[in-house]
């Protein structure tokens, strides 16, 4: 199994559901993580358990409605780690369902848009071009398969920019050595997919580390956590790398 010793990945919305789960994979591949939330106090019992794991932890905070906030949060992870070589934009928020979805107030859709969209290109556009430098990155945008649910439509449309955004930057990062592609974690039993969801967050994984493990050179993929559940971990890879 290939290992991820001496990397440094930074998991936004690390706290809880799938950035812990992923945090944890990630840890358990030998990568040293930064975990980011609202709140530094919310990764302490993640950030020890990890360290029981034998690798290096930085914990910061931000709230990613506020840009300034995210520029600081950068500023702190790059400085405590030195660079950050695999990135999962994790973290996003729910706009709340609309009765009526022709009369959804325009602060949903700012609220969105400003955390979901341009926060993580904000952090993209900090992070990508030292990876093209070293020639070497991952990034990985959680995205989502919702569909067909106008009263959540400010949340949904979000993550399709997040898909644009992505799809766009395939050419530029050709033949790079920086891959930056899609997960959708499925419905979860999370704070964002509600107790009514079909599936445990713990499900992610193996398939959420997929992206971060190829070393196909391809970008613009989408990766379904859920197609790889129950798979071992090499057993993930090869059906990815069978697309």
């Amino acid at each position: 199994m290939k290992s991820l010793k001496d990397k440094w990945s930074l998991v936004t919305g690390a706290s809880r559901g799938v950035g812990s789960h992923v945090s944890q994979g990630l840890a358990q591949l030998g990568s040293n993580v930064v975990l980011h939330s609202r709140e530094l106090s919310h990764t302490r019992t993640l950030a020890a358990k990890l360290e029981g794991l034998g690798v290096k932890v930085v914990t910061v905070s931000a709230e990613l409605s506020d840009q300034a906030q995210v520029d600081a949060m950068l500023d702190a992870a790059l400085r405590q780690a030195g660079q950050i070589d695999i990135l999962y934009n994790n973290a996003a928020i729910m706009t709340p369902w609309r009765e009526n979805p022709w009369a959804i107030p325009a602060e949903d859709f700012r609220k969105s848009f400003e955390v979901n969209v341009i926060s993580l290109a904000r952090i993209c556009h900090r992070l990508v071009p030292p990876m093209l430098a070293r020639k070497w990155g991952r990034v990985i945008n959680v995205t989502s398969g919702i569909m067909n649910e106008p009263n959540l439509t400010a949340y949904a449309i979000s993550k399709a920019a997040v898909d644009k955004f992505v799809r766009d930057f395939v050419p530029l990062l050709a033949g790079s050595g920086v891959q930056m592609n899609l997960l959708d974690p499925g419905w979860l039993r999370t704070d964002l997919g509600g107790p009514k969801a079909p599936n445990d967050p713990s499900s992610v994984i193996p398939g959420a580390l997929v992206p971060a493990l190829l070393d196909d050179g391809e970008s613009g993929r989408l990766f379904r956590a859920q197609d790889y559940a129950g798979l071992s971990l090499p057993q993930a890879l090869e059906k990815a790398l069978l697309k």
